[in-house]
């Protein structure tokens, strides 16, 4: 069973389970991610469990908002987020409860988890600098801190400091090198920027192939799915743009996660646990790897070719909890900076 944004349908048997009425075999799902392929995930735990999915999507804050006015009566069994930042501003909420099982703590390393099991990640986001082929040496690339160095005046592109993606790279710096540093770092980033800020992933990337930049700051996976277009602006941009793996001589390239956790108040607590578990099957691991070009947490699963084709990378253990602790700090320096 499969609901839009802001659906509610089912939910009212679930919902009187706390008055005494018989439990429906059922999982209720609130989630930002936004992909449609995700559809065949939840396909998939209803096959093999013959439990029900009902899904609510919106935007992570949107969510994280709902769960908390919904208080004790809340439906929702778990939260499924796009960012470690997002998922720790719901952990202070205190939206989530521990989970003990041992297949998702032998399966997910511990730098893609909550230190005490609040939430997990089950899927990888490398978040590297991409360049025009034509106009960019890579031998000239290294790492993230290189990228506020003035030979790269005028041809930087990146999305905005309100993107949770950037605040988290931010957050990242911050715990490698404190505060003041990472403070000149968004300076030299602002200096060196080709135009303000505007769109998304995929915004940079068309634009360095427009020559409008020469290297930018993007998800591995936007780059894919222009390589999965057989349009002939999709394969133009695809093939004029090249991806670099920063920091591979010393802590690794950023990584960050699409993860969730159980609901403190889950209504269906057993189910919401399977679905978690679930999450790391070989199933599930090869699907966020297949469907959505992520990188999955589990290790062995293969991952997509065109995704494989970037080359293998060495990625930062840093717990991504850290991103989410640093994230009020990451927006004052990037606002101090000019970063807009």
């Amino acid at each position: 069973m499969f609901l839009g944004a802001g659906a509610a349908v089912g939910f009212s048997q679930v919902i009187r389970v706390k008055s005494g009425i018989t439990q429906t075999n059922s999982v209720n799902i609130y989630s930002s991610r936004h992909y449609n392929t995700d559809a065949q995930l939840y396909e998939g735990f209803t096959q093999q469990t013959g439990i029900k999915v009902n899904l609510i999507e919106g935007k992570d804050d949107e969510l994280i908002e709902r769960i908390t006015s919904e208080g004790q009566n809340s439906p929702a069994d778990i939260l499924i987020t796009v960012d470690a930042g997002r998922l720790w501003r719901a952990e202070q909420a205190g939206l989530f409860a521990p989970v003990t099982s041992q297949t998702l703590t032998n399966n997910i390393p511990a730098s893609l988890r909550h230190p005490n099991n609040l939430w997990f990640g089950f899927s990888k986001r490398a978040r590297v600098i991409m360049y025009n082929k034509d106009r960019v040496d890579p031998t000239q690339l290294s790492t993230y801190e290189d990228l506020a160095d003035p030979k790269w005046q005028g041809k930087l592109l990146i999305r905005s400091s309100s993107n949770i993606y950037n605040q988290s790279l931010v957050a990242s710096l911050i715990d490698a090198h404190g505060e003041q540093q990472t403070e000149e770092w968004c300076r030299g980033i602002v200096a060196n920027l080709a135009r303000p800020p505007q769109g998304g992933d995929t915004d940079q990337i068309e634009a360095i192939a427009a020559g409008l930049g020469d290297i930018a700051v993007a998800n591995t996976y936007y780059l894919a799915r222009l390589g999965k277009d057989n349009s002939r602006k999709s394969q133009a941009i695809f093939e004029k743009v090249g991806v670099f793996f920063p920091n591979q001589s010393d802590r690794g390239t950023h990584v960050n996660i699409s993860g969730g956790g159980l609901t403190r108040y889950a209504p269906n607590k057993d189910n919401g646990v399977k679905f978690l578990e679930y999450l790391v099957s070989p199933s599930a691991q090869e699907f966020f790897a297949q469907g959505n070009n992520e990188y999955p947490v589990v290790e062995g699963t293969t991952i997509d070719p065109i995704v494989a084709g970037f080359g293998d990378f060495k990625a930062d253990t840093t717990n991504v909890a850290v991103y989410g602790q640093n994230n009020a700090l990451a927006v004052q320096i990037m606002d101090r900076a000019g970063w807009k």
